[in-house]
């Protein structure tokens, strides 16, 4: 097996670990604010502009990997 075969095998892993990470983050992330806005309902906005902009980063991370995928396709392709 040369390297790209084990590229074009690789790719679809990493994205797909990628987005299952992201994924039980972006979850664990919302699960911690809304625990913490039942437990603190008054500082409802300040945690969930925290929530927002934390998943922001978290799915940015998913579209890097994704566009990471995209750009070696291109090397697999040659």
């Amino acid at each position: 097996m040369d390297y790209l075969t084990g590229l074009a095998l690789a790719l679809p892993i990493g994205v797909g670990l990628a987005g299952m990470g992201c994924g039980i983050g972006l979850g664990n992330g919302v699960r911690g604010a809304m625990e913490a806005i039942g437990r603190q309902p008054e500082a409802d906005g300040k945690i969930r502009l925290t929530m927002i902009i934390g998943a922001a980063f978290i799915e940015a991370l998913t579209i890097y990997a994704l566009v990471t995928v995209f750009l070696f396709m291109g090397k697999v392709g040659h």
